[in-house]
């Protein structure tokens, strides 16, 4: 069964906004087993998204579109689906009046230009928007089924979700089985390089990377004579890709880094505090982006300036004026004090030189200096990342939590996959400050 993805609007063509609905959409459709044949992008014109459309209909058995929607003169996408069909557009008064229901609970002014969006082609399919006021909506012509769903991306995966997937689930091809490996702390090449003899001594599966700062992810699909078959085929050789790359290895598609780290600090009944300085408070938000936290974030506090770092978390005057802010001891201060203001079993803690100035011959750009306080003692490590500013940002919320993840089982927190390829350790403090947990 082949599909194809057609995303609709002149600010994509003019790269004002990036297309994150097309690659979704793709992976998407790939992995209910659909071979996605054609991605198409069109601006505003009524006979440009008509001209799409006829030429996808022709070619593959199911369209999904993105786009176009909305209450604005240039949203004109139910109208081109109109023209294409020969058809006029007629009111869907059930969707009508869900939109001027939505628009009374939000308070806001129901405007004229609003009805366009409970207008479709007479004979499609109304798809219910439970995110948004556009509703989605579908045709079927000479068995080619065709999706037209809102661009905003919270919008269109709910209705994706929601209506889209129950109609082509079982179109898909059911010999095949896709699996997913997240990877942090190693380059896609020493990737590749250690799956290669896996990947030669198993030709019916397909493997595939994807590189996505800083994670990199591995793709596996197999296939077999059944559904059945080719799932367990895909996991024992899923399973062989974890061994052979170790801890690198934290999760599979779903997962995040920081929510890999909350489950591990979950389930071990662990509290984590952070201080942050050249951060700015990027490790707390990807901890926070994960439903639950609370169980066991306790502080996230960025501390930028050297005053709020002695107000704060208590960092001694004397640290900063020997040593600078970008220090081991500042580092190591920075850890124990948010540990002793939360009272939690850890802290970890950033600072360093993000960029682009500020850097010096002992201290150029990228150097970060990263703290971990436990009941055991407190470490600091210094790394040297290399990329622009978000990029060592980046790196140093990463390298951080995969520290606390690291200790959590059990493993020297200055070691690991992220030590040795994504920055050079250059030293490897043990400050014994001896403090029992709190």
């Amino acid at each position: 069964m082949t599909a194809a993805v057609l995303t609709i609007g002149t600010e994509l063509l003019r790269g004002e906004l990036v297309d994150s609905n097309a690659a979704w959409l793709g992976e998407e459709l790939t992995s209910l087993g659909l071979d996605v044949r054609r991605h198409l992008t069109v601006g505003d014109d009524v006979d440009d998204i008509a001209g799409a459309l006829h030429s996808l209909l022709g070619q593959v058995r199911v369209v999904v579109a993105t786009g176009g929607l909305g209450p604005t003169t240039d949203d004109r996408t139910s109208e081109a689906v109109a023209r294409a069909l020969g058809a006029d557009l007629v009111r869907d008064d059930p969707s009508w009046e869900a939109i001027k229901r939505r628009y009374e609970a939000r308070g806001r002014d129901l405007l004229p230009c609003h009805a366009k969006q409970a207008e479709f082609p007479r004979g499609a399919r109304v798809l219910e928007n439970p995110e948004g006021t556009a509703p989605g909506f579908a045709i079927e012509r000479d068995g080619v089924q065709a999706f037209f769903l809102p661009g905003v991306p919270r919008e269109m995966k709910a209705i994706f979700a929601r209506s889209v997937v129950p109609r082509i689930a079982e179109l898909g091809h059911r010999d095949r089985c896709r699996l997913h490996v997240r990877v942090f702390g190693l380059p896609e090449s020493e990737v590749a390089e250690r799956l290669r003899p896996l990947e030669e001594s198993n030709p019916d599966v397909a493997f595939g990377f994807r590189a996505t700062f800083p994670e990199i992810e591995v793709k596996v699909e197999a296939r077999a004579e059944t559904a059945s078959e080719a799932e367990e085929r895909a996991k024992a050789v899923a399973d062989r890709v974890r061994e052979l790359l170790g801890d690198a290895a934290y999760g599979d598609r779903d997962d995040t880094f920081a929510g890999v780290v909350g489950q591990d600090l979950r389930s071990r009944g662990f509290t984590l505090a952070v201080a942050e300085s050249c951060t700015g408070g990027l490790i707390g938000t990807m901890l926070t982006s994960v439903p639950g936290s609370s169980d066991y974030l306790l502080l996230d506090a960025v501390t930028y300036a050297n005053s709020a770092k002695t107000q704060v978390l208590g960092v001694s005057p004397e640290i900063l004026r020997a040593h600078g802010a970008v220090s081991a001891e500042t580092a190591c201060a920075m850890a124990e004090g948010a540990r002793r203001a939360a009272g939690a079993d850890l802290a970890i803690s950033t600072t360093g030189i993000a960029g682009p100035g500020g850097g010096s011959d002992s201290k150029p750009v990228g150097t970060v200096w990263l703290g971990l306080a436990s009941a055991e003692g407190t470490l600091a490590v210094r790394h040297q990342f290399h990329g622009d500013r978000a990029q060592v940002r980046t790196q140093a919320a990463y390298v951080a939590l995969e520290m606390v993840r690291r200790h959590l089982r059990g493993r020297d927190p200055a070691e690991g996959a992220s030590a040795r390829t994504i920055s050079d350790i250059v030293r490897h403090m043990d400050l014994r400050s001896r403090r029992q947990r709190p």
